[in-house]
């Protein structure tokens, strides 16, 4: 496959699933360290809009109620993944 061609979803989980037990299938896993502090900018609409909602939620400060509304977030998205990935381990298993 050339550099340049692009694997549909359906073809990268078709090779996932088929690798999913072949450990040498798999590169080293990748460790990465917390720093204590990150930092980001968003649009000045965006921060104005989560300001409001900020005082709507009578949270101290717009930093707290955005770490809670990220974390959320976060971890929606890691129970999305788990699932994910179990659903792609029970289709293998039946292979």
């Amino acid at each position: 496959m050339s550099k340049t061609a692009r694997l549909t979803e359906r073809e990268i989980d078709r090779i996932v699933i088929a690798q999913v037990d072949d450990e040498t299938a798999w590169e080293d896993p990748i460790f990465v360290e917390r720093s204590d502090q990150a930092s980001f900018s968003i649009p000045a609409e965006l921060a104005s809009r989560a300001a409001f909602f900020a005082r709507v939620h009578r949270t101290r400060s717009v930093d707290q109620w955005l770490m809670r509304i990220i974390q959320e977030r976060v971890d929606l998205e890691e129970a999305a993944f788990a699932g994910a990935k179990q659903e792609a381990a029970k289709l293998a298993a039946m292979r």
